[in-house]
C-alpha cells in the first residue's frame, strides 16, 4: 500500500509524533494551519469516514478522547480548540486515510471556508 500516513505510522517517513498507542499516531502537521495542529491518525488504515464500520468507529472513538487529552496536554482545552475531518474531493481530503486535525493556539475563523 502506498498511504503517506501509513507510511508514517510504519517510521518509514519521519515525523514529529506527539501521541501513539496500538489504535493511533499523531504527529504535528509539516505546514501548520495555526499554532497547534496536530493529526491523530487511525494505525488501522480507513479511507474515510463513508468507509467506517464497527471496528473503525471504535477507533474513531478513541481518536477523540486522544484529542481531548491531546488538548489539555498542549494547553488549548481551556481557550478552546477545533477538530477537522476532511472528507472527499470536494472536503478536501488530501490523503486517502481517516485523520482528524487538531487546532488551536489562537482565535480561530468562521466559517473555515
Amino acid at each position: 500500500m502506498d498511504c503517506l500516513f501509513c507510511r508514517i505510522i510504519s517510521g518509514e517517513i519521519p515525523s514529529s509524533k506527539v501521541y501513539e498507542d496500538e489504535y493511533l499516531y499523531a504527529f504535528r502537521d509539516i505546514a501548520p494551519q495555526a499554532p497547534v495542529h496536530i493529526l491523530v491518525v487511525p494505525k488501522l488504515h480507513v479511507s474515510g469516514i463513508n468507509e467506517l464500520d464497527e471496528e473503525s468507529a471504535s477507533i474513531a472513538s478513541k481518536a477523540l478522547v486522544a484529542i481531548r487529552d491531546l488538548a489539555k496536554r498542549e494547553g488549548i482545552a481551556e481557550s478552546g480548540y477545533r477538530v477537522v475531518i476532511n472528507t472527499g474531493r470536494d472536503g478536501q481530503q488530501s490523503v486517502d486515510h481517516l485523520h482528524f486535525h487538531l487546532l488551536g493556539g489562537r482565535t480561530l475563523a468562521w466559517p473555515p471556508g
